[in-house]
């Protein structure tokens, strides 16, 4: 099969492989258990599996790395979706007393969907995605990662392409998985912007002063204005979408804009000129006329998914998850390499389970040195796997991401060892 090719009637085939020899369950169950910190965090979580032809298997939990590998390997999920820490063990809620079983923690996430963007992309629309309007999504990053960053002080985040037309976040900080839904309904509030449905035209509304976070915001937007919005969704081209923007536009502008827009036709200039008109007005006017500002946040702004983000029993999807669709596996994103980061790029499962099957010189002298212990042996064989294919630097980055959480989680077990002497 060519690499770049995938068949989704293939997926059965090329299921189990990836799960008996590339699926990173390693650090996998290094990340959910969280170093063991709280007793019981990896075993009182709730994993949810959808099966072929979209058979939903709910409250899966695991005690071991071991038992979550042998049946992941045994159903082969074609999706595997993430969801809270409870009281008990989500595989036996139906045993426990009714009421007590609970979500009690989650990391805080975020879901961000190239379809909740429609109104203002004209290049693609619904599930669609290409590399302009995915522009939309690295404005998203980096503006909801410096405010959660910055404005809120988590420090670790996992961002994940979802395999197919958006990205979620992970905020893995201890402090961000003990919120309550009133916090977590609260951070999403402070970070949401375009509010209104379709039949609302003007989504943004800016007041004095404006917010430092808007301002930072903005910062980033005005980075790719021009090219994304200007130049490649000709926002002030067609006449359709420049009917949009000017309905954005307060009447008395519009009078001045008119003429000008009939003989000049170049998009920046275009949007030079309703610049100046807008700081003109505010020069003159008592307070706020941040129409232009507001133009910009309506086009580029991150559009999230509230209840996502509310809810700590919301089930999110895996990172390593396979797009049943597309067969992109869902990568994690590294940020030093996010304007460079292609969605296009992301390997799909037929072409890591291809690169698994090219010979690689001088492999099988190395397998007879590790038959002396089977289990390390399988381990190292599983990560010389992944390390053969296209998914090796992503798995790398999650090593990364993971190290970071580490010393943190060493400094928690320190605490608490000290608080123990101290009785």
């Amino acid at each position: 099969m060519s690499s770049t090719d995938y068949d989704s009637a293939s997926l059965p085939d090329l299921l189990p492989l990836y799960y008996r020899r590339l699926f990173p369950f390693s650090q996998y169950y290094r990340w959910l258990n969280y170093g063991g910190v709280q007793k019981n965090y990896f075993q009182n979580r709730e994993f949810s599996f959808t099966l072929k032809d979209d058979i939903y298997v709910r409250y899966q939990s695991f005690t071991t790395q071991n038992e979550l590998e042998k049946e992941m390997q045994k159903m082969n999920p074609y999706k595997i979706d993430i969801g809270a820490v409870y009281s008990h063990r989500p595989n036996q809620h139906n045993t426990v007393k009714s009421g007590t079983f609970q979500a009690l923690e989650k990391e805080l996430v975020f879901d961000i969907d190239m379809t909740d963007y429609d109104d203002v992309r004209s290049c693609c629309s619904a599930a669609d995605i290409c590399t302009k309007c995915w522009t939309l999504m690295t404005i998203a990053i980096h503006i909801l990662d410096r405010a959660l960053r910055e404005d809120f002080g988590f420090r670790h985040l996992l961002w994940v392409y979802s395999g197919r037309r958006g990205v979620h976040c992970w905020v893995c900080d201890e402090a961000a998985r003990k919120l309550s839904v009133a916090a977590r309904s609260a951070v999403a509030e402070y970070l949401s912007l375009v509010k209104g449905g379709e039949e609302t035209a003007r989504k943004v509304v800016l007041t004095d002063p404006i917010h430092p976070f808007i301002r930072e915001s903005l910062t980033v937007v005005e980075r790719y204005f021009s090219q994304y919005a200007l130049q490649e969704q000709d926002i002030l081209g067609k006449k359709e979408t420049l009917d949009k923007v000017l309905a954005l536009v307060p009447e008395d502008i519009l009078k001045d804009l008119h003429p000008y827009f009939q003989t000049e036709k170049n998009a920046d200039k275009r949007w030079g000129r309703l610049s100046v008109l807008a700081q003109n007005k505010r020069a003159t006017a008592k307070k706020g006329h941040y129409f232009e500002k507001e133009i910009m946040l309506q086009y580029c702004y991150p559009r999230l998914d509230v209840n996502v983000s509310k809810g700590v029993n919301h089930l999110l999807k895996s990172p390593f998850s396979v797009h049943p669709k597309t067969g992109r596996i869902s990568v994690p994103i590294d940020l030093k390499e996010l304007d460079t980061f292609d969605p296009f790029g992301v390997p799909t499962i037929s072409l890591i389970c291809e690169e698994l099957d090219r010979p690689r010189i001088g492999e099988e002298a190395e397998e007879e040195d590790t038959k002396e212990n089977e289990k390390d042996a399988s381990e190292r064989r599983k990560i010389r796997d992944y390390k053969r294919t296209s998914l090796g630097k992503y798995v790398k980055y999650f090593d990364q991401f993971l190290e970071g959480m580490a010393r943190s989680w060493k400094g928690e077990l320190l605490r608490k060892s000290d608080l123990q002497k101290d009785f």
